[in-house]
């Protein structure tokens, strides 16, 4: 196999083809240094096409001194924070709409269902976001203890705990709004 100098060189003289070599032999390394950051993605794909594309405009910035796998895995890590930042500034609440497929419930029946996650997310946004965050993980994208507190680096024992403290607000939420003379939901 060619040397990654040389095939860089060739890319940068105009001959595109020769940087298929390049992403052949380091896809698969790109994909999983971005897998760890996001296990549960479905776009891991699209994000190592991004890589390799960034990579290939920034040739000509690259150093042959160094290492071509390091510059082009600091590509991946890069672009792998930015992803994350992204994920992190968009609303948890966006998260929980739910799409209605034609073979679903019946009209009214599938109104009902969103007026109910109306109230409930109106009823959740009363609680902190520490305790709002918990309850969207775990009940509407159905996260594990574990991949909780992976995710917001806790400990397990501290997402149990507000989950449980979340659980009882919400809990006196919905009680408080129900005596008021509202419905809860």
């Amino acid at each position: 196999m060619q040397d990654d100098q040389e095939i860089i060189a060739k890319v940068l003289q105009g001959n595109k083809g020769a940087y298929a070599l390049i992403v052949n032999k380091y896809k698969g390394k790109v994909a999983s240094i971005l897998q760890k950051s996001f296990p549960h993605s479905n776009d891991i794909e699209d994000i190592v096409q991004e890589v390799f594309i960034k990579a290939y405009y920034s040739l000509p910035d690259y150093k042959p001194n160094h290492s071509f796998s390091a510059w082009l895995y600091r590509i991946a890590i890069n672009r792998g924070i930015d992803e994350w930042r992204k994920r992190k500034r968009a609303p948890l609440l966006a998260e929980m709409d739910v799409e209605l497929k034609d073979d679903g419930p019946a009209p009214e029946d599938a109104y009902l269902v969103k007026e109910q996650r109306t109230g409930l997310r109106r009823q959740m946004m009363v609680l902190d976001l520490e305790h709002r965050t918990v309850l969207a993980l775990h009940y509407l994208q159905q996260l594990s203890y574990q991949e909780i507190s992976s995710k917001l680096s806790l400990s397990v024992d501290t997402v149990r705990m507000r989950l449980s403290h979340a659980r009882k607000k919400l809990r006196e939420q919905l009680i408080k709004t129900e005596k008021k003379g509202g419905h809860p939901l």
